[in-house]
């Protein structure tokens, strides 16, 4: 090397000239088409990274090509599109140097982003389905089918609500599974129920509804997507035949969330007459009820019960999503709004994303019109059956006594446990340390004050029958040491 010493200042330049000029090594050494981004990466990442100094001058566009083996316009070429980026600095006849604009980024925390496993031995956390039941094959046959037709128009910026495939498709679906009320102009596809809640809150808040009423116990992720829209959350409880109706009333609220089909995580199914007293409600103060649909195709001792939404389309908006029925990464749900808030969401649909993307919708809408979606529904709606069934049957003889509460739908049950299994705290504890991740129903009420014996929400969809008996049995051995006391 000819030039680090003599091309140096300020006392810092030989030993940060070399650290930086080895870097530049590989670029010099790379296939020609790729030199000069190379070249300028490099040296850009040097100047970055601090290894170059601001003030730093650099050796002249000839010295430099000399002591890479590369031509001097290439050095030239680098130099000059670093100048003006600001990263460099010259002046005719006094040289190179690094700019005073950049400042040395800190060296990042070393991250592991890998999985990390909760070193469970069983998971019956809730909310999960079987990611291994997702169809791939049939998955993929779509994505074929649809490369091969798709028009190149459809490439383009979509229409926020969705394209018009999709609309059509999921409102076929909708009205024939669910009996939802579903005009393909009225539905919004969006990224999973979690981006139709934030939805619906920007459009509330735009009507001045700054406070929505949620189920207790319920999700407890509605309190933070309404919260992102600047809307809060009340906690309203609920009795055995769904929500509460004479707090609601108290309440003052005009919006309220609610899972009348399987309520989450409680199990109950709303009950005709709470389901039409909820309706009232809304007419009344001329509200809207926000329906949740979460798993409301996965009813397992009779059809499931229609959506509230089809009673009353300008009173209920209607959410759902493929993520229990497919999987949750694919971020792919849906939207019903009544028409005073439909313009509302449209509009911040726009400007949150511009959209879903068209491929992914277009997917979808073959996926479902092909009958590939209902039979993935059907063979979601055996596996976890059979799983619903083997988890209550590995609880009455490992755990006599204990009651399964609920309906027989989605992917959770809610058990409660003999009062000698208690206090709910100890349980928790002896289970993790036999590597059961289990959690209980408080955790998703805001009550604070403990209650007798253990409430378990049990998720099965994601585990294997012979899992869940494995499991079960674990649970049994840790807390054993309750029925010899008993």
């Amino acid at each position: 090397m000819t030039s680090s010493g003599a091309n140096a200042s300020r006392g810092e330049g030989p030993a940060a000239w070399t650290a930086a000029w080895e870097l530049l090594l590989p670029a010099a050494a790379a296939p020609a088409r790729q030199r000069g981004r190379m070249l300028q990466s490099a040296l850009r990442e040097s100047v970055r990274s601090g290894r170059l100094a601001a003030g730093t001058r650099l050796p002249s566009s000839r010295e430099l090509a000399a002591d890479l083996g590369v031509s001097r316009g290439l050095v030239t070429e680098t130099y000059e599109q670093l100048t003006a980026e600001g990263y460099l600095r010259s002046g005719r006849g006094a040289g190179t140097w690094v700019g005073a604009a950049v400042r040395a980024a800190p060296d990042p925390p070393i991250r592991d982003l890998a999985p990390r496993p909760c070193g469970a031995v069983t998971d019956f956390l809730p909310g999960t389905p079987d990611l291994s039941l997702f169809p791939r094959a049939a998955w993929a046959a779509a994505h074929k089918r649809v490369l091969g037709t798709l028009p190149h128009r459809a490439l383009g910026y979509p229409d926020p609500r969705g394209i018009p495939e999709l609309r059509t498709a999921l409102a076929g679906l909708l009205a024939r599974r669910r009996g939802v009320v579903a005009d393909p102009e009225r539905i919004v596809v969006c990224s999973g129920v979690a981006q139709a809640m934030t939805l619906l809150g920007f459009a509330l808040a735009e009507r001045d509804v700054t406070v929505v009423g949620v189920e207790d116990p319920g999700s407890p992720e509605h309190s933070a997507l309404f919260a992102s829209a600047g809307v809060r959350t009340l906690p309203l409880p609920l009795d055995a035949e769904g929500l509460a109706t004479e707090p609601l009333r108290a309440s003052g609220v005009r919006a309220v969330v609610a899972t009348p089909a399987h309520q989450f995580p409680s199990g109950i199914g709303y009950s005709a007459d709470r389901r039409a007293q909820l309706l009232d409600w809304a007419r009344s103060v001329d509200g809207v009820i926000i329906e949740d649909d979460y798993d409301g195709d996965f009813r397992y001792d009779r059809a499931p019960v229609g959506a509230l939404q089809g009673l009353d389309p300008e009173h209920v908006a209607y959410t759902g999503s493929v993520s229990k029925s497919l999987a949750p990464g694919l971020r792919l749900g849906w939207l019903l709004a009544p028409e005073p808030l439909s313009a509302a969401v449209v509009g911040r649909k726009r400007t949150m994303d511009l959209g879903n993307p068209s491929l992914d919708q277009a997917l979808l809408a073959d996926f479902i019109t092909s009958g590939a979606y209902d039979r993935q529904l059907r063979r979601c709606q055996r596996a976890y059956r059979e799983r619903r069934d083997v988890l209550v049957a590995a609880l009455a003889r490992h755990f006599p006594g204990a009651e399964v509460s609920g309906i027989a739908a989605g992917l959770h049950i809610i058990v409660r446990l003999p009062q000698r299994y208690g206090p709910e705290p100890e349980f928790l504890e002896r289970a993790a340390r036999a590597g059961v991740a289990v959690r209980p129903l408080t955790d998703y009420g805001s009550e604070s004050a403990p209650r007798p014996g253990v409430t378990l929400v049990l998720g099965y969809a994601h585990v294997a029958p012979g899992d869940i008996r494995h499991g079960i049995g674990l649970l049994a051995e840790a807390v054993g040491w309750g029925r010899r006391q008993a």
